[in-house]
């Protein structure tokens, strides 16, 4: 008897690794991926949708184009998970599986950063990105703050380029020099693991006027006055806010029993949880790596290459090796990439390549393969 395979959410991991146990096994592969949502977006494509370069149609990929032998995909929302039973309970009904794998990634917790919800803008959603398409015409000038509500938090690298972009956006419009930009994150440095993307960053900074504001994050905002209040309680004036919401893991996997310290801590080798059968990957796990696709992606590989080892007999695979590439935009058609290791060496390391017209061309290449590859696009 083949095993069944439980996978709840289809992101970067649900989706890889329903496709590794797809092309191993075929029809045979047993996998159900249920995920509540009606189409998958890349995280990069929010920041193409906020400033008009991409319709919020153009980028969603429909989970209906999902259709691989061996992969059963459902629409449906999750309410309850046993991890010691390995089934789930759904707004359609039950289901279970010999194997169970969480990859529900990280929710935006609103309510953890009063004043956010009512007097912020937030562009890490593709609700928020849609909004701003909007808000930003009219802006016609003042103090724009791009502010961290906490950490940690999806794409690294992305309240810099929103930034940066930003500052292409005015510049466009010819409202720059009406304009202040401020960059408020909980780091030390926009990129900690790699010094000499960080320094570029920070260069980047400099050239263009953009203020960065390090090892702070916001704490609330009072629309009111228009003023951001930082952990510290230095107050940051502003006219437009765009914010990255405090993340934590969805409540369903909180009230499952599985999550420690908001999210599901798992064996950083193999990504197993405590219950037997069970995997946690992506955002939704404490593995040590970013939350980034990217990582989420390579750890869906790990666990996809055990449960082939474990149905075929062969030898489990090698270990997670927490490496990963992020792509960086700085404007003006220019994208530079960060090469990170975390999990092979005693400390976190990073390499900077400069931007370059081939890693435009490679960050193009990333989004266009995986469309092929998840949705035969």
């Amino acid at each position: 008897m083949h095993s069944r395979v439980l996978v709840l959410g289809a992101g970067f991991a649900g989706l890889e690794l329903a496709t590794v146990l797809s092309d191993t096994f075929g029809d045979d592969a047993g996998v159900t991926l249920i995920d509540g949502a009606d189409a998958f977006v890349f995280g990069y494509a929010k920041l193409d949708v906020m400033f008009g370069r991409a319709t919020p149609d153009e980028v969603k990929l429909p989970y209906d184009a999902v259709a691989k032998p061996g992969v059963r995909f459902l629409r449906e929302t999750i309410t309850s998970i046993d991890p010691e039973a390995r089934n789930v309970t759904t707004t359609e009904g039950g289901h279970e599986g010999d194997v169970l794998v969480v990859a529900l990634g990280a929710d935006y917790d609103f309510d953890a950063t009063p004043g956010l919800a009512g007097g912020g803008n937030e562009f890490y959603s593709v609700a928020g990105a849609e909004r701003l398409r909007e808000v930003l015409p009219n802006f016609k000038g003042g103090r724009a703050v791009v502010g961290v509500c906490g950490a940690p938090f999806k794409c690294p690298p992305a309240p810099s380029e929103a930034a940066l972009l930003l500052h292409e956006y005015l510049t466009e419009r010819g409202i720059r020099d009406d304009c202040e930009i401020s960059l408020v994150m909980p780091f030390g440095t926009p990129v900690p693991p790699s010094p000499d993307t960080s320094a570029a960053l920070l260069t980047a900074f400099a050239e263009r006027g953009i203020e960065f504001v390090p090892g702070h994050r916001v704490s609330s905002l009072e629309s009111a006055r228009g003023v951001a209040v930082l952990d510290d309680g230095a107050e940051v004036p502003y006219d437009l806010f765009l914010g990255v919401p405090k993340h934590r893991a969805p409540d369903v996997v909180l009230q499952s029993g599985m999550a420690e310290d908001g999210y599901v801590p798992v064996d950083s080798r193999t990504l197993a949880t405590r219950f037997p059968g069970v995997y946690a990957v992506g955002d939704v796990a404490t593995v040590g790596v970013p939350k980034a696709g990217v990582f989420s992606e390579g750890a869906a590989r790990v666990v996809a290459a055990s449960l082939v080892a474990q149905r075929q007999g062969g030898d489990q695979p090698e270990p997670f090796d927490g490496r990963g590439s992020c792509y960086v935009e700085f404007g003006g058609g220019r994208v530079g990439r960060v090469d990170v290791d975390f999990l092979s060496a005693p400390k976190p390391t990073g390499t900077f390549q400069e931007p370059s017209p081939a890693l435009v061309a490679e960050k193009t290449h990333f989004g266009a393969s995986r469309r092929a590859r998840w949705f035969g696009r």
